[in-house]
């Protein structure tokens, strides 16, 4: 057994995405392995999960356990866990988001229970959702990553991963990725407020309409603006409106609720739109894509993101902007922008 020096990070990412976690965390690299989904890291005493825009889950790393016993991993498990903190608020046992990790959920369903009930005899696990989670992470069945997420400074979903249910009338695929950012960017209270029926939205580069669909589905009237065709029951929905219209040279008459783009665009020209919009004060929020270069993604992203900030700071507009690599995200990632701090 070996024990993780207290400033160890786990942190799980898009399989293929491991260097750019690294790069975007500036911290030292422990173990990088080219699509694994995660990456352990060392040297910096804090890391603020809302700023990691490929991070998953931030985990904070206590111990590692390199050769399981195959007929009792409980004693060796529950002897890496450190006193304190003294009680977690779940148990979450992961695997790495790729075709051989999938091999191994089946034996984390099972062991589940078992750790559960050990933890809870003990009084260290209770169902209180302020607690520091409790991370059990099997690169594969003999090993295992022992660590802890902080509420306030991680994902609080499985993996990380926010999963979604697909509509069955939904024209493509891409409507996953809007019900997912809006999961993601948004807690129910915000969803609420900020996503009421009657409100409007405009869908750059909306075709085939997926994401289009999505916010009709959520009550909002939807100003779909591309030059191919929308598709199945987003192409004669009473609240979608279709206009043949260049995305980039679009802009609403009156201002919206809503401005949301998932265009095939260098993501300097896509965040050069995102500022007309608002410094024009087109739109309160948007949700928009930024399709990555294969080589220097980070810088890539940095660069857009800087430009934006520098063209609202310069107008003096207050903003909140955040930024994640989406699971239904490829070589992109997305970015949720308001024009006031919440």
């Amino acid at each position: 057994m070996q024990t993780a020096h207290p400033q160890q990070w786990l942190i799980y990412c898009r399989p293929g995405f491991e260097r750019d976690c690294v790069e975007e965390t500036q911290a030292k690299p422990v173990e990088v392995i080219e699509n694994s989904g995660y990456v352990a890291l060392e040297g910096k005493p804090r890391l603020a999960y809302a700023q990691l825009a490929f991070a998953r889950q931030l985990i904070s790393l206590y111990g590692e356990i390199e050769e399981l016993p195959e007929r009792d991993r409980l004693t060796p498990l529950l002897s890496v866990i450190p006193d304190s903190p003294q009680q977690f608020g779940a148990l979450y046992l992961e695997v790495p988001d790729t075709n051989e990790g999938k091999t191994l959920s089946g034996f984390t369903r099972r062991f589940q229970p078992l750790l559960e009930t050990k933890l809870r005899e003990a009084s260290r696990l209770l169902d209180d959702p302020n607690l520091p989670r409790l991370h059990i992470f099997f690169p594969d069945k003999k090993r295992a990553l022992i660590g802890s997420s902080d509420p306030r400074n991680s994902a609080n979903s499985l993996n990380g991963i926010h999963r979604v249910s697909m509509s069955h009338e939904a024209p493509s695929r891409s409507y996953l990725k809007l019900a997912e950012a809006f999961e993601v960017f948004l807690d129910k209270s915000e969803q609420a407020l900020y996503l009421k029926p009657g409100m409007t939205a405009v869908d750059l580069g909306a075709a085939p309409g997926g994401w289009t669909w999505q916010l009709a589905q959520r009550g909002l009237k939807v100003t779909a603006v591309d030059n191919g065709p929308l598709k199945g029951a987003a192409a004669s929905h009473p609240a979608i409106k279709h206009l043949r219209q260049d995305g980039f040279r679009y802009r609403p008459q009156k201002p919206v609720d809503w401005l949301v783009c998932d265009m095939v665009e260098q993501p300097q020209r896509v965040s050069e739109l995102m500022i007309e919009w608002f410094i024009g004060g087109f739109t309160q929020r948007a949700i928009f894509n930024l399709k990555l270069p294969m080589k220097k993604r980070v810088a890539a992203l940095h660069g857009a993101l800087d430009g934006i900030r520098a063209a609202l700071n310069a107008k003096g507009i207050r903003y909140n902007l955040e930024t994640k690599q989406l699971y239904h995200d490829r070589e992109e990632v997305t970015v949720f922008l308001s024009k006031s701090k919440r």
